[in-house]
This record gives C-alpha cells, sequence and structure tokens, in this order.
C-alpha cells in the first residue's frame, strides 16, 4: 500500500497500518523540501506569515518507483497506490508512470479528492488489505489502529494452521474499497483568504477577486475531483457555524461514519468543532481524527484554514 504526502495522516497512523508515504515537494524561497520529512507545517506557517515565496509539486516518477522497489523487496506481490485528485496535482500521474516499470503489478487509484478524503481511502484500503476475507465480515476494530489488525493475522493463522491458508483479498477488491470510501466523501474547506488558492491556480480569479472585494468567506467544496466555491458567508463567526451545519446534514444522512476535522495552525477550534461533529454523530461516528492538514494544502490555502471529512465507515 502506497499513498502521498496529501493524504494528511495524523503521525505513525500510516505505518500502523502498512501504509508508505511519498512526499511531495515544497519550496521556500528557493529551498526545496520534502513535506513531512524535513518540513512541518508550522515552519511552512511562518513563511507564508513572513511573505515567503512558497510553491509546491508532485513527487517525480523516481520517487515512487523508489517505493514500489521497496515494497516488492519486503515481499509484495502487487501493489495499490492511492493519491490526491490528479485534477488538482500531477501526483496521479507520476504514480503510473513509475507502475510501467515497477517489479510487481500497481493499480493506481485516482481518489478525485484531497486530504483525509484521501487519507480516509487510503486507510481503507490499508485495512482491507490487511484482513483475510474470511475475517472481513467479523472484524471488530473499524478503525484498525494496527493492533487490532496484528492480533486478527495471529488468530488467521492460527486457526488455519494444519488447514488450507487464509484468502487475502488481491490488488483489485483492494483498490475497489479505495475507490468506494473515496467516492462516499464529502469535503469542506474554510479559508480566510482565497488569494493563495488563486496563485496556485487552484481556484478561478473571478472566484477569489468576490471573497476579496466582497469580503466574504467562502466555504470551498471538492466536485468531480476540484476545488470549487459553495456557500459565501459574511463573517468568520458565520462561516464555520455553516460549516457545522453542513457537515452535520451530512453526516445525518449516512450511516456509520468517519469524520476528519483540518486545521493550519494552532489546532484548538478544529478540536473544538471535532468534539461537536462526535457529540452530535453520536454512535454512528466510528472514527475521528483531528489533523494538520499538512505542508503542501498549507502552501496552497494559507492561514486559517478549518476543513471537515466525512466519508463512509
Amino acid at each position: 500500500m502506497v499513498t502521498d504526502s496529501t493524504a494528511a495522516l495524523p503521525p505513525g497512523l500510516a505505518g500502523a497500518v502498512g501504509l508508505q508515504v511519498v512526499p511531495l515537494d515544497v519550496s521556500i524561497d528557493g529551498v526545496r523540501y520534502s513535506e513531512g520529512v524535513d518540513v512541518t507545517p508550522d515552519q511552512l506557517l511562518h513563511a507564508l506569515e513572513r511573505g515567503a515565496k512558497v510553491t509546491t509539486s508532485q513527487p517525480p516518477p523516481s520517487a515512487f518507483a523508489a517505493a514500489y522497489e521497496r515494497a516488492a523487496a519486503a515481499g509484495a506481490h502487487e501493489i495499490v497506490s492511492v493519491h490526491l485528485s490528479g485534477e488538482m496535482s500531477g501526483t496521479v500521474r507520476s504514480a503510473r508512470t513509475a507502475a510501467t516499470v515497477s517489479p510487481v503489478p500497481v493499480r493506481v487509484v485516482d481518489t478525485r479528492t484531497a486530504a483525509l478524503g484521501l487519507g480516509f481511502a487510503a486507510l481503507a484500503a490499508a485495512r482491507h488489505a490487511g484482513t483475510p476475507q474470511d475475517e472481513v465480515e467479523q472484524d471488530t476494530d473499524p478503525a484498525g489502529d494496527g493492533r487490532g489488525r496484528a492480533v486478527r493475522r495471529w488468530v488467521s493463522r492460527a486457526v488455519h494452521r494444519g488447514g488450507p491458508e487464509p484468502v487475502w483479498p488481491d490488488a483489485d477488491q483492494v483498490a475497489q474499497v479505495a475507490s468506494a470510501a473515496a467516492e462516499s466523501s464529502r469535503v469542506w474547506f474554510l479559508v480566510d483568504s482565497l488569494e493563495h488558492l488563486r496563485r496556485g491556480g487552484r481556484l478561478g480569479t473571478a472566484a477569489a477577486a468576490l471573497g476579496t472585494v466582497l469580503g466574504l468567506r467562502p466555504i470551498l467544496s471538492v466536485q468531480d475531483g476540484r476545488l470549487v466555491v459553495g456557500e459565501k458567508v459574511r463573517t468568520r463567526r458565520g462561516a464555520r457555524e455553516r460549516l457545522e451545519q453542513v457537515a452535520l446534514a451530512d453526516l445525518v444522512a449516512r450511516g456509520p461514519a468517519r469524520i476528519g476535522v483540518h486545521h493550519v495552525g494552532p489546532s484548538g477550534t478544529a478540536d473544538e468543532l471535532a468534539e461537536r461533529l462526535t457529540g452530535a454523530a453520536g454512535t454512528t461516528a466510528v472514527e475521528v481524527l483531528v489533523a494538520d492538514a499538512g505542508a503542501v494544502l498549507a502552501a496552497h490555502v494559507g492561514p486559517g484554514l478549518l476543513a471537515v471529512v466525512v466519508t463512509d465507515a
């Protein structure tokens, strides 16, 4: 299992479920860094606040080729590589190029979403890959913290010792789980300014000007793999309240769900929002993550981001 750093997973969670994370590149005043490796979101935030020139770029195919070679060397017979929307980045194209020279077959999944919309899809796929098919319907560890997954593997070996080997999902099945999770996701972003998105080409000039000239606080969403302006609210407080209302309305219409809340900078507001959403969702909230949006997303949206992701569990 491979994903990229824009999945914005909390530290340690990717490794716990066997996910390799390939970092995107971040350039600050011409100095190149790798997201999550040698630049932190806080460092990026300070650079933005002092007016540094910040750009990002997708990993080169060689970075994915190296990840696929490591997976094959560790014993992988197939690889599923799950990535940021191809409408927002060339990351998925780099992965597909690398797949042509991989020592084992690679299924590349364009999730057509971002942040924990991608992250939850990658997690769902990795957890499915780590569960024998005869255990899938008996899974009592939907959050998959790694320990439950390891216990299930041990039980599976014990049950099958002296009998048939456990049957593991193949790459096509795992890729289908990633695609289904991504398709079920909804992502909403609230930002202080649309200027960073305009500069990066992720949002049209007219849409960005609307927020600047009228002083509106747009709530962005991901539709058809792209960032679009949804609702427009007059004040930051009003926009936060509307963001919460939109997310709650979506949660009410679902069954079991996973909830993610992103922030850039201090996490206090995100923690509070996650607590309120969890309380309102009750037992339907299977998993709740609060995570920094990461350096790449911070570079495109700027300071003050608050985002909510909801996906089927």
